[in-house]
């Protein structure tokens, strides 16, 4: 069974209240409870307006050192409400690894809604990549998994998952394949890096009701590069005409040219495969892969 990556930490409430007693006292009397996790990090609500974000594992740590160095300067102009930290927590005896206090965003997580319901949110979403992804400068993170590089670095992995993927009849591996290869051969990005969320599907993405978009989360994958990694969000979170409507407001903001939504495309195509075979414990990001993997193949 393939699965997401394990916690190294048990991460609980009174973990989670005796960190905050130590390095943030004027926030302990809160109401503190449980929010979920992801692949990287556990979440709790702090009161009505905050939530406390803690990296279940080691890698994810030192993604969250990078959020704390860099996104509250890159998120400050921005439309869109984000989960730039608004405290920093340090490691100690008891934690092993940066964490942070970041504003809740009321909303509904992208993940729980349907494609066509998250369609009013793809002008908005646009807007937030084209606002976000300015140069960045030297010295900017590179990702540690190659987000915003080539992606003929990822083809042996991507064609391994594609062996292994689930046979479902709308998964046809041979297109895939094909989808695939037409991305890596695509020329390759020759500008400047630009900043990168790196991680832009649904489940980082907060809407309001009615579809509109509330706000963006999660940069544990913040870094510089290729600007196809984040138009990948036109496969990750559309339907065909969100998607249309995603693609027209970006080229709107910026000429955007083939190769780079040939290789935006690719990059959906290897996060699909990453979640459809290592989610065999997560459901709703099993089936986000599938979804995602069909996206692709209807272009």
């Amino acid at each position: 069974m393939a699965v997401m990556p394990r916690a190294e930490i048990d991460i609980g409430p009174s973990l989670v209240l005796s960190l905050l007693i130590e390095q943030h006292p004027d926030l302990a009397h809160l109401p503190l409870r449980f929010a979920g996790h992801g692949w990287d990090n556990a979440l709790f609500r702090l009161g009505d307006e905050l939530v406390v974000r803690l990296p279940r594992r080691e890698l994810a740590g030192a993604l969250m050192n990078t959020e704390q160095r860099w996104l509250p300067g890159l998120t400050a102009h921005l439309a869109v409400p984000t989960s730039a930290p608004v405290r920093t927590g340090l490691p100690g005896p008891a934690f092993p690894w940066h964490w942070s206090v970041c504003r809740w965003i009321e909303g509904a997580s992208g993940i729980t809604l349907r494609r066509a319901a998250r369609r009013a949110a793809a002008p908005q979403l646009a807007r937030f990549v084209a606002e976000f992804q300015q140069p960045a400068p030297a010295g900017a993170p590179v990702s540690p998994v190659g987000r915003g590089g080539p992606l003929a670095a990822r083809d042996d992995v991507v064609r391994a998952r594609l062996t292994s993927l689930p046979a479902l009849p709308k998964l046809p591996t041979s297109r895939l394949r094909h989808v695939w290869e037409g991305a890596v051969a695509a020329p390759t990005w020759k500008q400047a890096p630009l900043w990168l969320h790196g991680d832009l599907h649904p489940a980082n993405v907060v809407l309001a009701p009615g579809g509109s978009l509330a706000g963006v989360v999660d940069f544990g994958d913040l870094c510089a590069g290729d600007p196809a990694t984040d138009l990948a969000a036109a496969w990750l979170m559309f339907d065909a005409d969100g998607r249309a409507v995603f693609r027209r407001e970006v080229e709107s903001l910026r000429p955007t040219d083939a190769a780079t939504w040939a290789r935006a495309r690719g990059w959906a195509l290897s996060m699909g495969s990453a979640l459809a075979v290592s989610s065999d414990d997560f459901p709703e990001f099993l089936a986000l892969g599938v979804e995602i993997l069909t996206a692709v193949l209807e272009d």
